[in-house]
């Protein structure tokens, strides 16, 4: 079958569940994951044709993609900060706009720790994505990452090695603990902060497959993990050390006054790329 005119199977039978922009996504993800090709290149060969192994195997992917699976869980893996990465169900898959998390530290240490060692805590990793970013980025630094979940902290490894970054993992319910036992410079956290109320507002292809521990809170305690971690990071943090949170869009001004309670300072609340209250700064 010539893979152009596949192309249009393939957009017609995703066309009442997804927006043209998502399927052609899709299409070009997949062209490059199956044949190592780029659009370009299927532009430049219009007539090239897939045997019955590989029409098999475009056609098994284009059934998930019918039930909404994310295509990241389906390959197995994403980008992140320019990075690839291992995914499965036991991780959430990293977000661009926890990217920008990311490039907001980097700026902040570039300018105030230009030079000198920093100790790094991420926590409630995942896939490990923020950690290894930095680590990745920021050769002064020495990084650590904490999960409670055994299964995310394995996929984390695994990133960690595939990128050849150097963290160090620990298996931690960050709601048991009452000391982190050593300081840090920076504490990073992207927690739980989905409230069930706000369920309604979740794609299926979020609700059903990614893992609702490290998405959901409840609804009386929005700001569980938000306030154990502050009340840490109090504890915690070398003097000026800093704070950074991804958030409830919905929770910026409570995020402030959080802050504030625990005595931090120079709190800075930033916009997301789609317009929405998503991350939170301040210095102990």
């Amino acid at each position: 079958m010539i893979l152009k005119e596949y192309k249009i199977q393939f957009t017609q039978e995703l066309t009442p569940v997804y927006d043209e922009h998502e399927i052609d996504s899709f299409f070009y993800i997949l062209l490059e994951a199956f044949h190592q090709m780029k659009r370009i290149d299927l532009a430049m060969k219009p007539e090239m044709e897939i045997d019955t192994m590989q029409l098999l195997q475009w056609e098994t992917v284009l059934s998930q993609l019918k039930e909404q699976k994310p295509i990241q869980y389906i390959l197995g893996e994403t980008e992140f900060f320019g990075l690839p990465f291992y995914v499965n169900e036991n991780t959430l898959i990293p977000r661009p706009e926890t990217e920008e998390l990311v490039d907001w530290i980097l700026e902040k240490s570039k300018v105030e720790n230009p030079k000198s060692k920093v100790k790094i805590l991420d926590i409630g990793t995942g896939t490990g994505c923020i950690a290894i970013s930095l680590a990745k980025n920021l050769p002064n630094a020495e990084v650590y990452a904490m999960d409670v979940s055994e299964k995310a902290l394995a996929v984390a490894q695994k990133n960690a090695n595939r990128n050849t970054a150097e963290v160090t993992f620990l298996h931690q319910s960050i709601l048991e603990t009452e000391d982190l036992l050593q300081q840090f410079d920076i504490i990073v956290s992207n927690p739980p902060y989905v409230r069930n109320l706000e369920k309604e507002e979740i794609k299926k292809n979020v609700l059903e497959y990614e893992p609702h521990l490290a998405l959901f809170v409840e609804d009386h305690d929005a700001l569980l993990f938000y306030r154990k971690i502050t009340e840490l990071a109090q504890k915690n943090l070398s003097d000026g050390g800093q704070l950074f949170f991804e958030i409830n869009q919905y929770l910026g001004n409570e995020m402030i006054q959080l802050l504030k309670d625990y005595n931090f300072s120079n709190i800075e609340l930033r916009k997301d790329i789609y317009g929405n209250d998503r991350m939170i700064f301040g210095i102990l």
